[in-house]
């Protein structure tokens, strides 16, 4: 049954997840970290407790492994947490194939069918929720639960100052606007020389019409709840859309952020995905 979910907090600020794991840089922990070969690149992974399996993943460029901080120590509680590098982030090697979305889903469907044979709930920001309806449109054996925060259809659905970034979005744009952060990454990536191979594959990928079709969207059987913020440079009406096509879909606005949800209210993000992760009933469900 669907189910609206609308919050409305005096105050976003709150933490929830206080659990932490000292000294732990995740994506950079070799004592969780492992490589599978997915072809033509290496996907580099970490792992995380024990029990039924939880995937996450990442925004794009920006996004790492580490985006999941908060939600890793909690979550590792009660579950094998499978946190996945995107081909051609933090350690994971870009490959020779087209960048898409597609792609990414199909690298974390290999890394799940080689660590475990059970369905997973999949946690995906940004990039990573895009993944994630690929993955569980695409194998729905492998998806339990799907939790896609802050993603929209496609570049033609932004506005105002996200569809301008997007357009001139490349390797030139990044080193002249953010030449600190350009510069800390290419030095982390796997493939420094590719570094603006990467970067400019991105910008591609991001300028993209569509990146993923409202039938995609209708194909996908298991629970999924969407979570966005007011502020999203995508119109709100856009999250609806999608939502509406889900089978089986829940809905959240947070107040006070925009797309970025485990960076701007990542209290409130942590307590919505935990509840829907744990099955809570809401209004006659």
């Amino acid at each position: 049954m669907k189910k609206l979910i609308m919050l409305i907090w005096a105050s976003c600020a709150a933490g929830y997840i206080h659990a932490q794991v000292p000294q732990v840089l995740y994506g950079h922990n070799p004592s969780a970290g492992a490589y599978f070969n997915a072809g033509d690149a290496q996907i580099y992974y970490e792992v995380y407790g024990a029990g039924p399996p939880v995937v996450l993943l990442h925004g794009g460029v920006y996004g790492s492994i580490g985006e999941n901080k908060k939600l890793i120590p909690e979550l590792s509680k009660k579950f094998t947490v499978i946190a996945v590098a995107t081909r051609g982030h933090g350690k994971s090697e870009l490959g020779h194939q087209p960048l898409s979305y597609r792609l990414f889903s199909e690298d974390a469907y290999k890394v799940l069918r080689h660590l475990s044979a059970d369905s997973a709930i999949v946690i995906g920001i940004a990039d990573g929720a895009l993944q994630g309806y690929y993955l569980a449109a695409n194998h729905p054996d492998a998806v339990k639960k799907l939790i896609a925060l802050g993603s929209n259809f496609g570049a033609e659905y932004l506005s105002g100052g996200d569809k301008k970034y997007i357009n001139e979005f490349g390797a030139g744009y990044l080193k002249k606007n953010d030449p600190e952060f350009y510069a800390e990454r290419k030095k982390s990536t796997a493939e420094p020389a590719r570094f603006d191979e990467f970067i400019n594959e991105m910008g591609r990928v991001w300028r993209d019409s569509i990146y993923i079709s409202a039938a995609t969207i209708a194909s996908i059987k298991c629970p999924t709840l969407i979570a966005t913020g007011e502020n999203d440079g995508c119109p709100i009406e856009q999250y609806m859309a999608m939502y509406r096509l889900l089978k089986n879909g829940h809905f959240a606005i947070l107040p006070y952020s925009d797309s970025l949800l485990m960076e701007r209210t990542p209290g409130v993000t942590s307590e919505i995905i935990l509840s829907f992760i744990n099955g809570a009933k809401q209004g006659g469900e």
